[in-house]
C-alpha cells in the first residue's frame, strides 16, 4: 500500500470524521473533550466551535492570551469559507506556489491558513461549523481536533496528521 501524501492524509480524516447530526449539546461535549485533551497534554489552547452567524462553545485555558482567540477565529473563517481544514487549505496553496493573500483572497486580518480549524461536516448537510484551537504548533492544534473527533465518533483508523517537516 502507497503512503498517502500530506493532502490525502488531510483529505481522508476530513472523508472519515463526519458526523450523522450536530447540535448545541453536541458542540459542547466536543468542546469538553478537546479541553480535556488539552489539560492532559498540559497545553494552553484557545477552543473555539461555531457556525457563520454563532458560537456554540468557548474556552481558554491557563497560559493563554487574547491573540490564541483571534487566532481560533481566523482559523475558523478560513474553515467556513472553503469548506476545508485550514491545514488542508494552507498544503493545497502550497503545493499549488499560492499565497493565502492576494492569491486565495483571504485577508490575514481575517483568516489564518494554518493547521487548527476543522470543519463540522454533516451527512447530508455539508459543513456547518467550524472547530478552531490556538496555542500548539499549528500541525497540534489540528491533530488534537482530529483526534477528539475520531474518539467522539468512534472512527478507529485514522489517516495520521502530516508533520510540516514530512510535508514539504
Amino acid at each position: 500500500m502507497t503512503p498517502l501524501t500530506p493532502i490525502e492524509a488531510l483529505e481522508r480524516q476530513e472523508q472519515e470524521l463526519v458526523f450523522e447530526s450536530f447540535d448545541e449539546e453536541t458542540a459542547h461535549l466536543v468542546g469538553q473533550a478537546l479541553r480535556m485533551a488539552a489539560n492532559t497534554r498540559k497545553a494552553s489552547v484557545a477552543i473555539d466551535i461555531r457556525s457563520s452567524d454563532r458560537r456554540y462553545f468557548y474556552s481558554a485555558l491557563s497560559g493563554t492570551n487574547p491573540n490564541n482567540e483571534e487566532w481560533a477565529r481566523r482559523k475558523g473563517n478560513v474553515v467556513l469559507r472553503c469548506h476545508a481544514s485550514s491545514y488542508l487549505v494552507k498544503m493545497r496553496l502550497g503545493k499549488e506556489g499560492k499565497a493565502a493573500w492576494p492569491d486565495a483572497a483571504l485577508e490575514i486580518k481575517d483568516y489564518a491558513v494554518d493547521g487548527g480549524g476543522f470543519p463540522v461536516r454533516v451527512r447530508g448537510s455539508g459543513v456547518i461549523a467550524s472547530i478552531a484551537v490556538s496555542g500548539l504548533p499549528s500541525h497540534e492544534d489540528h491533530d488534537i481536533i482530529v483526534s477528539v473527533l475520531a474518539k467522539h465518533l468512534g472512527v478507529s483508523a485514522m489517516a495520521p496528521t502530516p508533520v510540516p517537516d514530512l510535508a514539504v
